[in-house]
């Protein structure tokens, strides 16, 4: 878009407005490059930006920024290898830390989703790496003493050799003060001195630094620090190439990382920029436009952005596709140049991306460039000059506006014959409509009024005057050209009432009739605008409602969902609580008394039936994971817990299993079984081995002969049988031969988590054959 008209329009003042807001350089330096732009993708995503970021503050709280220095420097002079100092270090610190603070608060913020702010939030490179690397320097980019344990070393012995003199220095004092001008240690050349006085200078034998500008004090460097001097000196050297050494190897390292730490810094600046426009349309009151691809422009309480808020006025500006022109007549001081520069003005800062003084429903249209040819002076007098001068403008508009542009003129025709002037903006007005191009102009020509009533796609519209108060209101009326007020305004004014008949009769009937007609469309205009005024106070307060009730029924369904994940919690925990004691029981019973397996599994099965469930019925998700897996009623299980096969029955609303087990049925979960194969799948694979519980369990398994599956079943069989009856010591026969069968029971027995311990047998009993396990 032309640079002339964003000087007219006074773009870069609203521009300004935004700076008060931006807390970082970047972010400062894409406002001043802020131009409109021409691709409605761009602006739109700008806009979404902009209300994902008010959305997310409404519920999060408003994002926190630190102030941030350009990079652009610092990095181009990394990237040529260049040693950076401890400040610039800490620039680049500060950068980091707030990408990693803007980070950290978009991934704790809670109930929003932010589809526009996501795109730039993953560009974001995660730097905590260099972030750890920058901890050696403080605030003010001074390197901490544990930034190398060289560097510590050294500051170390700085410190010592400062205490030395320091105390050296200070008995010194003390035992001369008469010699001395003042009783002060102090500084020259970086080295501790004592300041004597010029007759006394023989009585502190030392190196003299400086004399006062009288020549009465001598700064003296005793001679007993002055070797302490010489090596605290020594060692600054060495501090000095040590932080050099330190700063050089820490450019090396952060040079491959250009790249990210210029994009993060963009990243960084393009947030606080959404951040300032948000801030900008709260404290505004302003709002985000619909871009519109009809040749709308629709605006409702249109305000200039650069007009006192509390003076300004809100204006209705209807420019729909329907119309092409906009003939905007009245007297002088009225505001036709104030709604001119309005209309262009929020275009092109909606085209930016940017917020607009209207109100909710507005609409902007696309345009490739905007044209005006607006002159403040408001003189009665223009010279040939001016004319010419807008003259010259107009037809370089004329040679250049297209379709996709929009024309604004101010005074159009002005300072020449009325005549000639009038038809010259007729026939700039035809040349602009015939080639369908978006125009505003303003005019005093009445003849202009006549030719906003009879053309097509064209409208007539006025500023408003309280004839009353004898003032403009500033108002747009669309539909009603402007009338003269000269007559009635002279009439109040004091002029009398001869002068004001004979004028009034110097005007044709036909200008009487035009000026009542005028007169009676004001009239019906400010009824229509005053009902339509309060219709839309209505919609504002319904749309509020909405929001409010919206926000409500939100924030109720949170909190319900909050609650019920918060009483299935509490109920699984009363379940598992349930469990753990039916256990006890369980196992206290079992200690107590010789119960027998189905008494066991009985018992727990009533302890179970106690604890609470919770539906998990209409988890679709879960009930088809289960069908996946074959669980259905009828199908065979076996019981891990108790190595008893049993029968699916049904399937309870907490989603566990009820199974039949002979004549016991339990309820189980579903990892508390596991299916048991068809006839088909047992005729391909070894044949099972049927798991039974016996009171009569015998102290030792014989797995001699079996095959390593058939072995490996029945093994585990036997350990569930030892338990359940009590037994502390089992001894497992496995034979020598091949190792396999023994290597597998080694492996069971070391993974079951009721096996305290195993080794092989004593020799006598049957040694690396059979292996002896100690149950919990």
């Amino acid at each position: 878009m032309n640079k002339k008209i964003l000087q007219i329009l006074e773009y870069d003042k609203v521009k300004d407005q935004f700076l008060e807001n931006l807390t970082t350089a970047q972010g400062k330096k894409e406002l001043a490059e802020l131009v409109p732009l021409t691709d409605a993708s761009k602006i739109q995503l700008l806009f979404d930006e902009v209300a994902d970021f008010q959305s997310l503050t409404q519920e999060n709280g408003l994002l926190n920024l630190s102030k941030t220095t350009d990079l652009s420097e610092i990095l181009r002079r990394l990237e040529l290898e260049a040693s950076l100092n401890g400040k610039e270090f800490v620039e680049i610190k500060k950068v980091i830390q707030v990408g990693l603070n803007i980070t950290r608060f978009f991934a704790e913020a809670e109930n929003v989703e932010t589809p526009a702010l996501d795109v730039t939030l993953d560009k974001l490179t995660d730097l905590s790496a260099l972030m750890k690397m920058l901890e050696i320097f403080d605030n003010a980019g001074s390197l901490y003493d544990n930034a190398s344990p060289e560097l510590m070393h050294i500051r170390g012995a700085i410190k010592t050799h400062q205490a030395e003199i320091r105390k050296i220095m200070q008995e010194l004092l003390n035992k001369n003060l008469p010699a001395l001008s003042e009783n002060v240690i102090t500084i020259r050349n970086e080295r501790q001195v004592l300041p004597v006085k010029a007759e006394n200078k023989n009585k502190i034998p030392g190196v003299v630094h400086d004399m006062s500008a009288s020549g009465q004090t001598l700064y003296i460097e005793p001679n007993a620090v002055v070797s302490l001097n010489n090596k605290l000196n020594q060692k600054r050297m060495e501090e000095k190439n040590e932080m050099t050494r330190i700063y050089r190897e820490l450019s090396v390292q952060l040079k491959p990382f250009t790249p990210e730490l210029r994009q993060n810094a963009w990243l960084i600046g393009h947030i606080d920029f959404i951040r300032a426009k948000y801030l900008y349309l709260v404290a505004h009151k302003a709002t985000l436009p619909e871009m519109v691809t009809q040749k709308d422009i629709i605006l409702f309480e249109a305000r200039h952005p650069l007009i006192d808020p509390k003076v300004v006025v809100a204006n209705d500006i209807k420019f729909d596709a329907q119309l092409n022109t906009i003939v905007i007549t009245g007297p002088n001081t009225g505001g036709k140049t104030i709604t001119l520069k309005t209309v262009g003005l929020l275009t092109a800062l909606a085209q930016s991306g940017l917020p607009i003084l209207a109100s909710e429903g507005s609409r902007i249209h696309l345009f490739d460039e905007i044209f005006a040819d607006i002159g403040d002076e408001q003189s009665i007098e223009q010279s040939l000059s001016t004319f010419s001068s807008h003259m010259t403008n107009i037809v370089r508009i004329l040679s250049e506006a297209n379709e996709k542009s929009l024309v604004l003129f101010d005074e159009l025709g002005a300072g020449t014959d009325p005549k000639e002037g009038a038809a010259l903006a007729i026939a700039i007005l035809e040349k602009l409509r015939a080639g369908q191009v978006k125009t505003i102009a303003s005019t005093h020509y009445p003849e202009l009024k006549a030719y906003g009533v009879e053309t097509d796609q064209v409208i007539n519209a006025s500023m408003e005057f309280d004839i009353d108060q004898m003032q403009p209101t500033y108002h747009l009326q669309l539909g009603v050209p402007g009338r003269s007020n000269a007559l009635e305004i002279s009439r109040r004014l004091g002029l009398s009432e001869d002068i004001i008949h004979q004028a009034s009769d110097q005007l044709s009937d036909s200008e009487h009739d035009v000026n009542e007609m005028i007169q009676k469309l004001e009239e019906k205009t400010h009824e229509v605008i005053e009902r339509t005024r309060h219709i839309k106070q209505i919609e504002r307060e319904n749309l509020t409602l909405h929001k409010d009730l919206t926000k409500v029924y939100q924030q109720v369904n949170r909190q319900r969902e909050s609650e019920l994940e918060k009483a299935h919690k509490e109920a699984q925990e009363v379940v598992k609580k349930a469990s753990l004691e039916a256990q006890e029981i369980l196992k206290n019973l079992n200690e107590k008394a010789a119960l027998k397996p189905h008494e066991i599994i009985a018992a727990r099965a009533e302890l179970e039936a106690l604890a609470p469930t919770i539906d998990f019925s209409k988890n679709k998700v879960l009930k088809k994971a289960k069908a996946q897996r074959g669980l259905k009623q009828g199908a065979q299980v076996n019981v891990i817990s108790y190595g008893q096969p049993g029968k699916l029955i049904r399937l309870e609303k907490d989603g566990r299993w009820t199974v039949q087990m002979g004549a016991i049925t339990t309820r189980l979960s579903e990892d508390q079984f596991e299916l048991i194969e068809t006839e088909a799948q047992k005729q391909t694979k070894t044949k099972n081995v049927n798991k039974k519980v016996t009171s009569k369990v015998k102290a030792q398994l014989d797995l001699r002969g079996m095959r390593y599956e058939e072995a490996e079943l029945e093994l585990e069989n036997y350990i569930d049988q030892a338990l359940l009856a009590n037994l502390i010591q089992i001894t497992i026969v496995h034979g020598i031969g091949t190792g396999v069968i023994r290597e597998m029971v080694q492996k069971k027995l070391q993974k079951h988590r009721h096996i305290k311990s195993y080794d092989y047998a004593p020799i006598n009993a049957g040694g690396s054959g059979a292996t002896i396990a100690i149950l919990k």
